[in-house]
């Protein structure tokens, strides 16, 4: 069972596997492919809500982990949902804290039962099970969520890769049996596996056959697992034959993937959705993305720079303030250079998705180059 009407493809580009599509959700319509800016705790760093809509984002993602443990789920549910709590009107979807626990290393005991950690916040000894994880993700009011999943670091040995694809999919499958399409969220399993192309096909051909003690099915897939140290080529290798074997009339989400370079042939090979913590840490150390590449703006050339981060941007930022004025922020660490960077970031990227789905609609996204998907180093970009 698919909810009706939550995913629709528009457009397909003729030479890439590149597509538009419609998300349709209880809070709202998302035009993909799309960018979530991140709001790990209910905040995207550094941009109030009103500032967040000005951006022109129209999901946003949050950490159903980090929520759950800060402030609670009941808080969360008696202030009528994440989105509500946080004042804004656009969906929202929760990841379930694999990455988080990954994180945790030596904290965390990973059983088949689910995961017993130890707090980042107090200390105090918790367990999440993939049930649970379900569960918080519909006292947040969210309007998808994530399976709880197993996530091994690229520098594993293979046992250990294997072993986490595996528990992944039990877990799904309880995931699956604990959850209600009827009356609750979106559900995505996510496909695990490492950088091992039999396991990563093997992990997406069980989710797209799994289904629930009632016969419920994933509304969409998540691709996890990437990201976290591998190659652009090996990450490429990965999407090329995973992506293949997921259904065309679900959105296909690799999450925390989020250079534009990356994004861009992402999309190429047919992902709908992306997250990422770049624009917005980033924005934060004073370096903003531009169609020309991007700049760090505490170089000395900036100090007498009287133009616009990227004159191409009609953002409030690039609008009203000079280089020099945030060379002279950032210089002097204060929180409105963070701000008004921020502001910029996050509409470049809504600016990159609002153009690759034109080009997808108009058949004109192959052989699309721009300076600012070639990745640079962030000390060394434009000395």
């Amino acid at each position: 069972m698919i909810p009706q009407g939550f995913f629709e493809v528009r457009h397909r580009d003729p030479t890439t596997k590149a597509r538009t599509g419609r998300l349709r959700t209880l809070h709202g319509e998302v035009d993909t492919p799309a960018f979530m800016p991140v709001g790990t705790r209910g905040t995207v760093k550094g941009l109030i809500p009103e500032t967040l809509k000005e951006t022109g984002t129209e999901i946003l993602l949050v950490n159903a982990f980090h929520l759950w443990l800060r402030p609670g789920r009941e808080i969360v549910r008696q202030n009528g949902g994440i989105g509500r709590m946080m004042g804004i009107r656009i969906p929202t979807l929760s990841d379930s804290g694999g990455y988080q626990v990954l994180s945790l290393q030596h904290r965390r005991k990973i059983m088949e039962e689910g995961i017993s950690f130890l707090s980042p916040y107090d200390g105090a000894r918790v367990f999440l099970s993939p049930e649970d994880a379900v569960s918080i993700s519909g006292d947040l009011g969210v309007d998808i969520r994530m399976v709880l999943d197993d996530l091994a670091g690229v520098d594993q040995p293979p046992e250990r890769v294997a072993e986490a694809m595996e528990r992944t999919h039990r877990w799904a499958q309880r995931s699956l049996n604990a959850w209600n399409p009827e009356t609750s969220a979106p559900l995505f399993g996510i496909v695990q596996g490492g950088i091992d192309k039999a396991l990563r096909e093997r992990s997406a051909e069980g989710l797209v056959t799994l289904r629930g003690s009632e016969g419920q099915e994933f509304s969409g897939f998540g691709i996890g697992g990437l990201g976290v140290g591998e190659s652009f080529e090996e990450r490429r290798r990965m999407l090329s034959s995973t992506l293949p074997i997921l259904p065309e009339n679900r959105p296909r989400y690799l999450m925390g993937i989020g250079y534009p370079g990356d994004i861009v042939e992402g999309v190429r090979q047919g992902v709908d959705l992306f997250d990422c913590v770049l624009p917005t840490r980033n924005a934060r150390n004073g370096m903003y993305f531009t169609w020309n590449g991007p700049i760090v703006i505490r170089n000395a050339r900036y100090r007498e720079d009287m133009d616009p981060i990227d004159p191409a941007c009609a953002c409030s930022t690039c609008r009203n303030h000079s280089k020099s004025y945030l060379h002279h922020l950032v210089k002097n660490s204060e929180m409105t250079g963070a701000i008004l960077g921020t502001i910029h970031n996050v509409s470049f990227y809504m600016d990159l998705m609002r153009e690759i789905r034109k080009r997808i609609s108009e058949g004109r996204l192959a052989g699309w180059e721009t300076p600012c998907f070639q990745p640079r180093d962030i000390e060394g970009a434009d000395k």
